[in-house]
């Protein structure tokens, strides 16, 4: 429902909103509500095809699935290397790495109950593997730990670019569809600075990192192909 406002005033009364701000990153829109549109923010497409719906499904299941394991990769790894002063600053410090992820699972979250999708069935395995796997790569090293990093966000790097491929084929005028487009473009930028950021910290030194990066990355792959289904 667009509360009897037609589509062109409403874009119109949100450009004029935002213009008096300086610039904000399109998830302020679920991050703080005084800058939401509600038809943007609250509402789903109804006239979007059995495919398309499908598609809108999938790609936030699995969206959020990856950002629940991001956070408790991050966890897993300060379990280990949280006393380090210059590696647990990194993880912590915003606007970068973990607190970045919990800003995305919060958005994420947001976005999945308004399109009216649930969450994939295996969002407790999301919480074990990305502890686990945060573990594990901390217990290896500073080196793998960015290792690590790398190579979760240059799968999620590319993840991302494909659903914006998708959605921007949708033929839906939609808001909603818009304003998703630039917050997952604005959330792949994050996640190609924390790959940035790993490679400057030594990731690619980490013990037999082409294989480390490899194992990371092909797990990361399965796990989006399974969460799409379930």
């Amino acid at each position: 429902m667009f509360r009897n406002i037609s589509l062109r005033a409403w874009n119109l009364r949100c450009r004029r909103s935002l213009s008096t701000n300086a610039y904000l990153p399109p998830s302020t829109a679920y991050t703080s509500p005084s800058h939401g549109c509600d038809a943007a923010t609250h509402t789903t497409p109804s006239d979007l095809t059995l495919t398309e719906r499908r598609t809108l499904e999938s790609a936030l299941r699995v969206d959020q699935a990856g950002e629940i394991a991001a956070n408790y990769i991050y966890q897993g790894q300060l379990v280990v290397l949280g006393s380090d002063k210059n590696l647990g600053a990194l993880i912590q410090a915003s606007p970068n790495m973990w607190d970045q992820e919990k800003k995305h699972l919060l958005v994420m979250d947001e976005l999945q109950v308004q399109h009216n999708i649930r969450p994939t069935l295996l969002s407790e395995v999301a919480k074990v593997a990305g502890f686990g796997l945060g573990v594990a790569t901390a217990l290896m090293g500073k080196e793998a730990a960015m290792a690590c990093t790398e190579a979760v966000e240059t799968v999620i790097g590319e993840h991302y670019e494909d659903q914006l491929k998708e959605l921007g084929s949708f033929s839906s005028k939609h808001p909603s569809l818009p304003l998703l487009k630039d917050v997952i473009k604005e959330f792949r930028d994050d996640e190609l600075e924390h790959l940035d950021t790993a490679v400057d910290h030594f990731s690619q030194r980490a013990p037999a990192h082409a294989l480390l990066s490899t194992i990371i990355g092909s797990g990361c792959k399965i796990a989006i192909e399974v969460c799409k289904r379930v």
